[in-house]
């Protein structure tokens, strides 16, 4: 293999193109073939494991397949044809059959079929809905005694005629679909309730009604309640704030179990059916996009008193909990420094007890379950996309034909201190391959690209997990540097509250500084080969830094706000600058500072060539942002295009349009950066 290296660096070194090299680097288009391990769920008896499968290589989105696994001997079962969609298995009690969302004899919907797949039956229509509801939980839940099983459907709120007439007539405050969905500009205006539906006889029966959302259900252990998560003020449309409640099913009575003016996520049962856990935050503003808070589990009674933070200990972002089966503690995912790990932390001290970590594993634990002493997860590792283990044991490997013989980047962690000397910040550099042969072969000297990978939220994080796009970048001889910048999560809550009325400003120095230290570190990156992206708040950062600075030779926002007062009146989700600054833009003298913040206040001081990309129909950032921007980089004579995806919501997700935007970013980096170095 050092021969083969050596030649690729003398390639790279005098700009020929690598195409032998290709069969051992990943490629854009290698993106149909990639498959990841999404939702997981052990068999009660611990023996079976059913797991959902995402593809990329079919005509659109990724789509999943529910497969399940005997333990014992590894053999796997998948439901439905061949790149016909399932998901959201649930065991039943007795672990004879799973409930799942699927196809079955030309019907969609909610359908059971055993273990092995044999026995599919349709049970009831499931429909759903586009408006924002961020933080939904389980939509499928089974009795019991396995004799029912409850579901959350959709049907018409009283808006639709008007709202779908000619003219279509808006009364909603909340009239946009969520930031997903891509197919439409409006909401549909339909709403969720419960329903439950006699496995026997098909026979299905509706629990709730109104123009408010019911969702996130769970049967309680004695068979006679429904738990489920619902926001019934008057300005629900307004305010972001479900609360628990709890229906019982002899009478369809409905009793409220809090109150707050915080958020209440994922309630689950305990097993005896003393207590319930939830995930929650306690700041009166949440938005339903993104929150500046750690989300943390709690527990109370199933009266809904003795409320507690079980996860107080831990200063980080916290995920859906799930019991153990003696219901003496819970399990949960923290997000830690760019990692997401599993906790199990006890629940009958004062606050929860002393943490456990279940597992720590370099990259991002996704879905899990516990069931019998054994644990499943969905683990994304550094060389991998999510994969199945089990007990600590790797037990799928979907894309061993994929990337056996690829090469794939080392990803390496260092800090830097902050520019106010506030803060360490903790950034990831995706190192090029070539890179050891390169110094190893005595070509030391040569000069690599870094493009610069900003996250959204900007409540979020990167981290050493997998990434498709970065690796993409390494087999072309660039390395990729994301910064953990301040308001990013797994850092405390003090770190992703230091951006609080401050977008724009000090984390995108901390973006800069993160430059300045790679290029400190790594004497091999090419300043003069600089480039940034980034999608949502990355893509709104990605704008804003070429009008601060002239280092970037190219940029690539993609969904990017430019203009943070527009941006405000026309996303669905306006409580977000409001719980980012403290008060409503109209309020005050914020909308000055809002537009002293925005890039295209500044545009005439950016001269990056920019590449926008954006999904035509974007709700959470509209597409409008790109076309402001566009225009206004044309008046300052910036060279400037702008790519827009059909069928787009918020990013972009359809698998060739993914493949499409990697190789229209490859290109335009490669447009404007200049000739490499001679060594």
């Amino acid at each position: 293999m050092r021969p083969q290296c050596s030649i690729l660096t003398v390639a790279l070194a005098l700009g020929i193109p690598h195409a032998a090299s290709s069969q051992n680097r990943l490629q854009s288009s290698d993106l149909l073939r990639l498959r990841a391990v999404t939702a997981v769920q052990l068999s009660p008896d611990g023996t079976r494991v059913a797991y959902v499968v995402d593809n990329n290589d079919g005509s659109g989105r990724p789509y999943g397949q529910i497969s399940v696994m005997t333990l014992a001997d590894g053999k796997t079962v998948r439901f439905g044809g061949d790149k016909e969609s399932s998901g959201d298995p649930q065991w039943s009690p007795d672990g004879q059959w799973i409930a799942y969302r699927g196809r079955v004899d030309g019907k969609s919907g909610l359908a059971i079929a055993k273990p092995d797949g044999t026995g599919a039956r349709f049970l009831a229509e499931m429909t759903g809905t586009n408006a924002p509801l961020p933080g939904i939980g389980t939509s499928v839940a089974w009795s019991p005694d396995g004799k029912r099983i409850a579901f959350v459907s959709s049907v018409p709120g009283p808006e639709t005629a008007d709202a779908n007439g000619d003219p279509m007539v808006i009364t909603r405050y909340l009239y946009k679909p969520d930031a997903a969905e891509g197919m439409t500009h409006f909401n549909d205006n339909r709403r969720l309730h419960l329903f439950v539906v006699d496995v026997a006889s098909a026979r299905v029966d509706q629990l709730t009604d109104g123009s408010h959302y019911e969702h996130s259900i769970d049967w309680s252990p004695n068979g006679q309640e429904l738990l489920f998560l619902t926001n019934r003020d008057a300005d629900d449309d307004e305010f972001f704030n479900y609360d628990l409640y709890v229906l019982k099913l002899a009478d369809k009575s409905v009793r409220r179990l809090s109150a707050t003016e915080s958020n209440e996520y994922h309630a689950q049962w305990s097993p005896d059916g003393k207590m319930i856990v939830f995930q929650a935050t306690k700041r009166g503003l949440t938005d339903r996009e993104t929150t500046m808070e750690d989300t943390h589990v709690w527990v109370m009674n199933a009266d809904g008193t003795n409320r507690r933070d079980v996860g107080a200990s831990i200063d980080n972002r916290q995920g859906v909990p799930e019991w153990t089966s003696d219901s003496s503690a819970v399990m949960f995912t923290v997000q830690e420094r760019g990692n997401v790990r599993l906790y199990r932390v006890p629940v009958n001290a004062a606050g929860g007890g002393k943490p456990e970590v279940l597992v720590r594993e370099r990259g991002t634990v996704g879905s899990f379950s516990a069931a019998k002493n054994t644990i499943a997860c969905a683990l994304a590792t550094p060389t991998d996309q999510a994969e199945l283990y089990v007990g600590g044991k790797k037990m799928t490997d979907l894309n061993a034909s994929l990337l056996r013989d690829k090469q794939i980047a080392e990803v390496e962690a260092f800090t830097f201190v902050s520019n106010d000397n506030k803060f360490e910040v903790e950034a990831y550099l995706t190192k090029p391959l070539g890179l050891i042969a390169d110094v190893a072969s005595g070509f030391s000297r040569t000069k690599y690209p870094l493009i610069v990978n900003i996250h959204g939220g900007p409540h979020g994080q990167q981290g050493p997990a997998f990434n498709f796009r970065n690796q993409v970048y390494a087999a072309r001889g660039w390395a990729t540097l994301m910064v953990n910048y301040r308001g990013s999560t797994g850092y405390g809550q003090a770190f992703a509250d230091a951006v609080f009325a401050d977008q724009n400003g000090n984390e995108g120095q901390d973006v800069l500084y993160g430059v300045s230290a790679a290029l400190r570190r790594y004497p091999w990156i090419d300043r003069d080969r600089l480039g940034v992206e980034g999608t949502s708040y990355g893509g709104q950062l990605s704008t804003w830094l070429p009008t601060q600075t002239n280092i970037f030779k190219a940029a690539i926002p993609t969904a990017a706000i430019t203009n943070i007062i527009s941006y405000n009146y026309m996303t669905y989700y306006n409580q977000y600058e409001a719980m980012e600054w403290g008060t409503y833009p109209h309020q005050g003298n914020l909308m000055d500072t809002l537009l002293q913040r925005s890039a295209l206040r500044h545009v005439a001081n950016a001269h990056t060539p920019t590449l926008l990309m954006h999904g035509e129909n974007d709700n959470d950032v509209p597409i409008a942002e790109a076309e402001q921007f566009y225009i206004a980089l044309k008046d300052v004579g910036t060279e400037a295009v702008m790519v827009r995806y059909p069928r787009e919501g918020h990013g972009i997700r359809e698998s060739k349009h993914v493949v499409d935007q990697i190789d229209r970013s490859i290109k335009w980096y490669e447009r404007h950066f200049p000739p490499k170095p001679q060594s």
